[in-house]
């Protein structure tokens, strides 16, 4: 099957880009990082009409799907944009998925619209949860593969959380009081789960521009240090990653709105490859920047920062790898040795 995206999927792209590119750049991302600005774009990206992309009609959306999703938090990921938009649509998703008619009723319109936002967090085994970015947000939706919580913001108890990724505020919510979902939710999570992988893809992709810009431009010997095979060599390797990683995050979003049935398999392949590229495109891009790269005032710890912690965000690469290997029948005492291959391929 040849697979390529519609005028209108490329048009939405190219906006977001472009909107991005002029109001939210690398120095917003470091006012975030340093906690001085909070998320100034979402307004725009709500007026635009973004936030409805993936919810029905009848809820006020424009009852688009996840690989129009996934194209917007692409370009929210190339600019390491907070989690709002995410988060957002996150919940969004967990709630189409799994939620009653009421709970549908009740937070998806306002999904829709961005004037409620929704925020999106991890449910672990004791009731407690990680929220990413909740500030303004009037709902929280948190989830795990069991079940997943609608929750007021205001009846929970929170504590902030360190968070490898500074350009993001994490919470942990105790003991989080809601109401339960428990149909639907796992392939609610494996939407997310494409839409984590596609911001991966963004930050990998940004961190293969800086490299190629510096490499153009930093001259040693009295040639560029791209003339050089270990720079060019590295800089090759991260582009089959990058583009290896964002084929498989189409496919899996395209997956997921025409043959959901085959997606918690397309969804851990996108993410093990997302979550790779994104770790070996950010960490080579340091090392083409040499000494500048390690510094504080440079971006590029800010990509790695974001690729190292979303990569974790709902399943490790190597715990998606393992996923793949049991849904593709390799299960049992085979599944650690062809997952440990796999993983070490795609390093490679």
């Amino acid at each position: 099957m040849r697979f390529d995206l519609t005028d209108e999927q490329r048009a939405i792209r190219e906006a977001v880009h472009d909107l991005c590119a002029s109001r939210y750049g690398i120095e917003a991302a470091r006012r975030a990082a340093d906690g001085a600005a909070g998320d100034a774009l979402w307004p725009e990206l709500a007026k635009s009409g973004w936030a409805g992309l993936g919810v029905a009609e009848p809820h006020g959306g424009q009852g688009l799907g996840v690989l129009e999703l996934a194209l917007v938090v692409e370009e929210l990921g190339y600019a390491l944009a907070p989690a709002a938009f995410l988060g957002n649509a996150a919940a969004g998703l967990l709630v189409a998925a799994a939620g009653t008619e009421q709970q549908q009723a009740r937070v998806l319109p306002g999904v829709a619209s961005g004037e409620r936002r929704a925020a999106f967090g991890v449910l672990d085994a004791r009731g407690d949860a990680m929220l990413l970015d909740p500030d303004a947000a009037t709902v929280f939706v948190v989830a795990n593969g069991d079940r997943a919580v609608v929750a007021d913001p205001a009846k929970q108890r929170m504590e902030s959380l360190p968070s490898l990724d500074l350009t993001r505020r994490l919470v942990k919510l105790i003991e989080v009081d809601g109401e339960a979902m428990t149909r639907g939710v796992q392939r609610g999570l494996d939407q997310v789960e494409v839409l984590v992988a596609a911001e991966l893809v963004g930050v990998a992709q940004h961190a293969l521009d800086l490299a190629l810009e510096h490499a153009k431009q930093r001259q040693q010997f009295g040639r560029p240090i791209g003339a050089y095979q270990a720079v060019s060599h590295r800089c090759a390797d991260m582009l089959v990653a990058v583009e290896s990683a964002r084929s498989a995050v189409l496919s899996a979003a395209w997956t997921a709105d025409h043959q959901p049935d085959q997606l918690a398999f397309a969804a851990s392949v996108a993410k093990a490859l997302a979550g790779d590229a994104a770790w070996h495109a950010t960490a080579s891009a340091l090392q083409i920047h040499g000494g500048i790269g390690f510094t504080w005032e440079h971006p590029i710890h800010l990509f790695l920062r974001r690729a190292a912690a979303s990569s974790r965000f709902l399943g490790s690469v190597d715990e998606h790898l393992e996923r793949a290997a049991e849904l593709g029948g390799l299960g049992g005492e085979t599944t650690a040795p062809v997952a440990a291959e796999l993983s070490g391929a795609a390093r490679r």
